[in-house]
């Protein structure tokens, strides 16, 4: 029995940015009650570490999965220039209306990075804090 060998590159990113975890539809109490201090009204930052996982053949020509000059570009523009210094519940218009959590932070990343056309995003991790970490992968 073969089984084909399979290859990753894992590439790491980071940004900072604030949010406000608060829903529209619930009190000031209510968001206390459920979300603690991060729904504080002036919200709160982090600075975001983001592991970009790709998988795929290593091309015969370049000897690369992915070539790195085509990836950091893509993730610069798409994530980095996108979020950073930014204020995700004001700034980035998917979080209008979705709370910024940070899984529904690296929910977004994988959307936006699935768009990679070169290799096959297998994962994306998204470390908020040094206790808070969470990835998003599909098969």
């Amino acid at each position: 029995m073969s089984s084909a060998l399979k290859l990753s590159l894992t590439r790491r990113y980071r940004f900072s940015a604030s949010h406000r975890l608060s829903r529209p539809d619930l009190s000031e109490s209510e968001n206390l009650s459920l979300y603690g201090k991060c729904s504080n009204p002036y919200g709160h930052g982090h600075n975001y570490t983001v592991e970009v996982t790709l998988t795929g053949p290593v091309d015969s020509t370049t000897g690369m999965i992915a070539n790195l000059g085509d990836l950091d570009p893509f993730v610069e523009r798409e994530v980095v220039e996108a979020f950073d210094q930014k204020n995700l519940n004001e700034e980035v218009p998917e979080f209008r209306k979705t709370v910024p959590t940070t899984e529904n932070v690296v929910r977004e990343i994988y959307r936006r990075l699935s768009k990679f056309p070169a290799a096959r995003l297998e994962r994306v991790r998204v470390e908020e804090t040094g206790k808070n970490s969470f990835s998003c992968s599909w098969d």
